[in-house]
């Protein structure tokens, strides 16, 4: 399991990185290539802040809380990896390696080292009204692995309940044919 999760993140970081080493040469920042007219673009935007450019007063803060994050979430993936299902541990895996994807913008994509900012692309916009961010490979990673997180998570705490619940009605009918012989 370590090997697979090891080898999400790394692929997951790639992949982030080449697409945007595939992005910045060849577009200038706010130049935007319809791949489908009015609902799939590419956008080069940069962002400073957290998720959607929020927080970018809040830098330095972010970015110390996102490094926390990354390092406790990694060093769980990687040490308690027989604790959990595979699905968790993927989606774990994939939102470590977008953390780091867009760790490393932040630390080297810009003109002093930890000055940097996020590169943004996918500009899903057939929405405008309610879908209005561009994002990144990263991004996408992240809220795909937390998504899977989620729903595996809610799905083991209901086997795990309803394992217990059958172990204690299974507990009291033995109870009860324990005390009914006597």
């Amino acid at each position: 399991n370590i090997l697979i999760y090891s080898l999400i993140i790394v692929a997951t970081v790639l992949i982030d990185y080449i697409s945007k080493r595939i992005v910045v040469p060849n577009m200038s920042i706010g130049n935007s290539i319809p791949l489908i007219e009015d609902v799939l673009h590419i956008t080069y935007i940069t962002n400073d802040g957290a998720a959607f450019g929020s927080l970018s007063e809040f830098r330095v803060f972010f970015m110390v809380a996102s490094t926390v994050a990354i390092l406790g979430i990694g060093t769980y993936l990687l040490v308690r990896n027989k604790d959990f299902s595979r699905p968790l541990g993927i989606a774990l895996a994939m939102i470590v390696g977008g953390g780091i994807g867009n760790m490393i913008d932040r630390i080297f994509n810009g003109e002093t080292l930890f000055n940097g900012v996020v590169i943004d692309f996918i500009d899903f916009c057939a929405f405008p009204e309610i879908w209005m961010w561009i994002f990144n490979m990263a991004d996408s990673f992240v809220c795909v692995g937390g998504a899977i997180f989620l729903v595996f998570y809610i799905r083991e705490e209901v086997i795990n309940y309803k394992k217990s619940k059958n172990k204690t009605a299974l507990e009291e009918t033995k109870s009860n044919d324990t005390h009914t012989n006597d």
